[in-house]
């Protein structure tokens, strides 16, 4: 298969062309020469893309993407690192999940007010915490 063209690649990965020309200006991409104005990559970088957006899906930022390919543009994936997403995926599905426990529980709550509800004062206590919803800054 030969080059594709920018708008070609756009069309075939759903990224819009001004997505394409920041990923490439960020090095998660390259260019192999242009066609007129338009810039041409290899067929490959569609799989390349999809990579990034299961990326982006799970969470990852574009710099940490960036240190999954090597400076060929091979898949270097550290699997610590993917671990390490795993689990704060985990964190977080456990939050939710109180979250939306916590909201179902006062949605269907039984007592004549919120605030007489010992569920939901406890709901409460943990919101003030910062036990719940709150994102903690990870370290660098």
């Amino acid at each position: 298969m030969s080059a594709l063209d920018i708008t070609e690649v756009a069309k075939r990965s759903g990224v819009p062309a001004s997505t394409l020309r920041f990923y490439e200006e960020k090095g998660l991409i390259a260019s192999i020469g242009r066609r007129g104005l338009r810039r041409l990559f290899e067929p490959d970088v569609l799989e390349r893309l999809a990579m990034i957006a299961l990326g982006r899906v799970a969470g990852f930022s574009l710099d940490e993407l960036a240190r999954m390919f090597a400076p060929d543009g091979r898949p270097r994936i550290d699997r610590r690192m993917l671990a390490a997403k795993a689990e704060e995926l985990d964190r977080t599905i456990r939050e939710l999940s109180a979250m939306r426990d916590g909201l179902r529980h006062a949605a269907a709550c039984p007592a004549p007010s919120h605030m007489e509800c010992p569920t939901f004062r406890r709901i409460l206590r943990a919101a003030a915490s910062g036990a719940m919803g709150a994102r903690r800054k990870r370290a660098p």
